[in-house]
């Protein structure tokens, strides 16, 4: 059966933005101009579309990322709409990795937040060629000039205007478009369905004809007959214009720059034009490569005729069909009832329906090709990042990264019959979100949940109820110390045990030192002469790694360290895989004890948007929280304060803020980076943590 839609005519795109800066709002009104849905829902009115889910509905933020289809002059547009709030980066990050282009929002009056630093970094990890739309041009104090200055210092991009508006704040009325010379309206009356287009007012044509030369310039970098034509002073055509900015938008060297009002119906119209004319097809980007079992490189061009390969970039339960896959297929086409092979784990499965998604809603299909997201029923062994490609033709994908999580609670059932349900519950919900932890405290007995802030954990607390029907009671917050070294060392573990029987021993030299930022436990066997047979190296960086996650300081993981196995010595008897397993871990606890061992604490990045009269109490309390201000910024009305603070200082701050301003003043915050925890304060959180094992110990006991 042919393609529907040519695969040069099909975008896959998401948007992605700062919290609040009208993605959602975006994102209705291209399925209304689409025609995909006949009425405009509000986020405020809990009655969105993409926000399907009851606690999005309620808090009117957006949760998880949502995937629907639309289609505009005659281009077939798979979209995402992603979250704003950090607590869910996930969702933005397994989003970026799959789709071709993106449309990044900013807000007219706040300009590039914090948020929309992260979500940009993420799209640069990527690759991702994008697009611009400031956004909420109709609100005083809007400004966008500051707005393309911000993109500039602040993301290194290279911002080029292909409109400017007509007006702006409350006399915004629409945009002049600079390729075409005219001035497009949207009918108030028709929702903003109906954009007349018409000449440019005497008053702005100065500024439209000064832009237009701008822009001229700048696309005629990317097009070297371009620049010869436009230096003999030929007249460039808007073709030959859109073509140039195109070029440059998939070399990554430009981010042709929109704007208008989501909430108010404008500007969205030129925005899909903007979608098909300037972000690419699946078959305008290189092959995707990947790697044979061997580790060779292969290529996996956008074609129906390719062997078939899929990145499994989402899983979700859905109430009424089940365990849900999402797919990105990069080559080849897929049939219902297929069998796939899982090169990540070398498994086959097979596909059970095949699902083309509206936000929640689903349609069944029976084939998709290159290109394609689709949902898929019936596969049991994939994980999040996944490569799945046809037998026969095996290919593994780059997966996606995953953020720490640095917020962790211990969670138990509030009954014991539902002991098993909260496991099962716990478990589904792991397998969806890779940024959310859970694991057993070997001591304690407890049950630990690690997410990537307050919110997240609390979503996932409402979902245990809501979906799997588990009432849970959680602890405080607590947050994910580190522990750390800061100079080189050398012990030796052994461990010799007497019995009646046969014997127990192993004995490790280990050598450590501090590891770069980041990298983790890395482990080396640098053996000479065969001391230690190498049956049980494993045995031993179990051990190593064993006592590494565990901590030595107070239970915290040690991180960022090298470790080297450099001698020890065996018994051909008594040696096994459980001695060496246990001497590695002594030597490990006996070396870091005499390396200087410290802990170290998440550092957060604060951004507080305040009135100008509580700046000195936000100011204060920011301190008091052994907070760093960084810099300082006058926006209309408002004083925008940017610091660095310790995560373990800023929980319940919504609350605080909120009282201290009279809940005028907003904030963001997102991991930053690990730094030591102060002397004083250190020796205080290690003695809580072992009171609170001291005490589940004795829990357990009675």
């Amino acid at each position: 059966m042919a393609r529907k839609t040519p695969i040069s005519r099909q975008r896959n795109i998401g948007l992605m933005a700062h919290i609040d800066a009208g993605k959602t709002t975006t994102t209705e009104r291209i399925l209304f101009y689409t025609g995909v849905s006949h009425r405009l829902g509000e986020v405020h009115d809990g009655e969105a579309t993409m926000d399907w889910m009851e606690q999005e509905q309620e808090r009117g933020i957006t949760i998880t990322s949502a995937a629907t289809t639309c289609f505009w002059n005659g281009h077939r547009i798979n979209l995402i709409d992603t979250p704003g709030h950090v607590d869910f980066t996930i969702e933005v990050e397994r989003s970026l990795r799959v789709l071709d282009g993106a449309v990044a929002l900013f807000c007219a009056v706040g300009g590039v937040q914090p948020q929309s630093e992260t979500v940009w970094r993420q799209a640069e990890r990527y690759g991702v060629p994008r697009i611009a739309f400031v956004n909420k041009m109709d609100r005083v104090g809007a400004d966008w000039r500051r707005c393309l200055q911000m993109m500039t210092s602040r993301l290194g991009a290279n911002p080029l205007p292909l409109m400017i508006p007509l007006g702006q704040g409350e006399d915004f009325s629409g945009v002049i478009d600079l390729i075409g010379r005219r001035a497009l309206t949207f009918d108030d009356a028709a929702q903003g369905a109906e954009v007349t287009a018409a000449p440019v007012p005497v008053e702005f044509s100065d500024e439209m004809e000064a832009a237009r030369t701008q822009l001229i310039e700048a696309a005629c970098e990317f097009d070297d007959q371009l620049m010869e034509r436009y230096l003999d002073g030929a007249e460039i055509s808007p073709a030959e214009l859109k073509a140039a900015v195109r070029k440059g938008v998939l070399d990554l060297a430009v981010v042709p720059v929109l704007m208008g009002s989501a909430f108010k119906n404008k500007g969205i119209q030129p925005l899909l034009d903007a979608v098909v004319d300037y972000l690419p097809s699946p078959v305008d980007l290189p092959a995707m490569v990947g790697q044979d079992e061997e580790g060779d490189e292969l290529q996996r061009p956008a074609a129906d005729e390719a062997p078939f390969a899929a990145l499994a970039f989402k899983l979700m339960s859905d109430p009424y069909v089940g365990h849900l896959t999402f797919l990105r297929v990069y080559s080849g086409t897929l049939n219902s009832g297929d069998t796939v092979y899982n090169a990540s784990k070398g498994k086959k499965d097979r596909v059970g329906r095949l699902l083309k998604m509206h936000a929640n809603q689903r349609e069944e299909i029976k084939t998709v090709r290159a290109g394609d997201i689709v949902a898929v029923v019936g596969l049991k062994s994939v994980s999040t990042g996944d490569t799945l490609c046809a037998p026969g033709e095996p290919v593994i994908l780059e997966s996606l990264f995953v953020p720490e999580p640095v917020v962790s609670v211990a969670i138990q059932p509030a009954s014991k019959p539902m002991v098993e349900k909260l496991g099962l519950a716990l478990g589904r919900i792991a397998a969806e979100d890779p940024s959310f932890r859970v694991f057993q405290d070997h001591e304690t007995g407890q049950t630990v949940i690690r997410g990537m802030g307050e919110l997240h954990l609390e979503i996932i607390v409402d979902r245990l109820l809501r979906e799997f029907q588990v009432a849970a009671e959680v602890g405080a917050p607590q947050v994910a110390y580190r522990e750390s070294i800061s100079a080189g060392a050398q012990a030796q573990g052994r461990y010799v045990k007497q019995s009646g029987g046969r014997g127990q021993y192993g004995h490790v030299v280990l050598e450590i030192a501090p590891g770069q930022p980041g990298s983790g436990v890395v482990f080396e066997q640098k053996i000479v002469g065969g001391v230690v047979p190498k049956e049980y190296f494993n045995a031993i960086e179990r051990g190593v790694r064993d006592a590494c996650a565990r901590g030595v300081l107070a239970g915290f993981p040690l991180e960022d360290l090298s470790i080297k196995l450099i001698d020890g010595s065996y018994h051909e008897v008594d040696s096994s895989e459980r001695a060496f397993f246990i001497a590695a871990s002594m030597g490990l606890k006996e070396a870091v004890a005499s390396a200087g061992l410290h802990l170290k604490e998440p550092v957060m990045d604060l951004e507080v948007t305040t009135p100008e009269e509580y700046l000195g109490d936000v100011m204060g309390d920011i301190s008091s929280r052994r907070g760093k201000i960084k810099t300082m910024e006058a926006r209309p009305g408002v004083q925008v304060v940017s610091a660095s603070v310790p995560l373990a200082t800023m929980f319940g701050y919504a609350g605080d803020l909120r009282s201290a301003t009279q809940g005028r003043a907003t904030f963001t915050m997102e991991f930053s980076h690990y730094d030591p925890v102060p002397g004083s304060l250190a020796k205080e959180v290690i003695e809580n943590a072992r009171s609170e094992r001291e005490a589940g110990l004795r829990g357990l006991a009675a």
